[in-house]
């Protein structure tokens, strides 16, 4: 059961879940597996902004799901939707140790673009999962690992700590500190198939990403030169869908960003800046140059 509803008829409340857009800083492709799925060593962070998600008992004996925000329209509301198979998939997890998860009421503002790069989906489903871990600790692991299931940014996304990332997504080891530096995000309104992105890759051998510090990033300016050497693989791919992610990846450069890149596998563009007010700046002007885009000024989360 699904109902559209507009962003005004649900409202956020303090106790709702954010799940909060993941970043990529960097993105390497360092090989691939029998399967087919791709290897990667990527530096993730997570932004401040997110969609919403409330969840309560159901009036029913079925799920219900109700969506609102800007990109609630733009995603499924059915079986296919990634937070009703996360709740299905938290339910057979909890079956399997004797538990009952009932009927859910969920509400979804959606507020990050879908098929963008910074995990929008993959980040509701983990939300959900992480909130059923919360309330029943032994399962967190399998739950974890369902959400593997449910696609490879969604362990990143439960976990929801800065991290380097290996494998397909699944592994991580936390970076001890990340500057909550000010952020804008951009995107060009075009979704981009992760799937073409990956076929149109000339190398899948890339050398991974340099050692992190122990210490971390202290702040934006250690963060932007680390970034300097490295690479997101999956960036001239996307570009050459979306050619719009190479303007706005210039677009931040030329508004002051101390270092900007694609996120993921696209299209959505990050930009980190020194200064809150220049940030803020370059958020504006960007929105007023192209006002079909998304524009989003935000922070980096330093939260664990």
């Amino acid at each position: 059961m699904s109902l559209a509803l507009p962003e005004a008829e649900a409202p956020v409340r303090a106790a709702d879940l954010v799940a909060r857009a993941k970043i990529n800083l960097a993105l390497h492709v360092v090989g691939r597996r029998a399967d087919g799925y791709h290897l990667l060593d990527s530096l993730v962070a997570f932004a401040e902004i997110g969609d919403r998600l409330a969840l309560e008992p159901a009036t029913g004996e079925v799920d219900a799901l109700e969506l609102g925000g800007p990109f609630g329209p733009s995603i499924p509301d059915g079986p296919d939707n990634l937070v009703l198979r996360a709740l299905a998939a938290a339910r057979t997890v909890a079956a399997e140790a004797g538990l009952d998860l009932p009927p859910l009421r969920i509400r979804l503002v959606k507020r990050l673009p879908p098929a963008s790069g910074i995990g929008g989906g993959s980040a509701d489903a983990a939300a959900l999962l992480a909130r059923v871990a919360a309330r029943y600790p032994t399962l967190r692991a399998p739950l974890r690992q369902a959400g593997l299931r449910l696609g490879a940014d969604v362990p990143m996304c439960f976990d929801g700590v800065p991290a380097r990332v290996f494998g397909i997504g699944e592994a991580g080891k936390p970076v001890s500190v990340l500057p909550a530096a000010p952020l804008v995000l951009v995107n060009c309104g075009a979704p981009v198939s992760t799937p073409d992105v990956f076929r149109r890759l000339v190398r899948r051998d890339h050398p991974p990403l340099p050692p992190l510090s122990v210490r971390g990033f202290p702040d934006v300016e250690a963060l932007a030169a680390w970034l300097a050497p490295t690479r997101n693989d999956l960036e001239a791919a996307a570009v050459e869908l979306v050619p719009a992610i190479a303007e706005a990846a210039t677009d931040l450069r030329e508004a002051g960003a101390l270092f900007a890149r694609m996120s993921g596998s696209g299209a959505t563009v990050f930009g980190l800046f020194a200064d809150d007010e220049t940030a803020a700046r370059a958020a504006r002007d960007l929105a007023e140059r192209h006002p079909g885009w998304w524009v989003a000024q935000t922070r980096l989360s330093s939260r664990s």
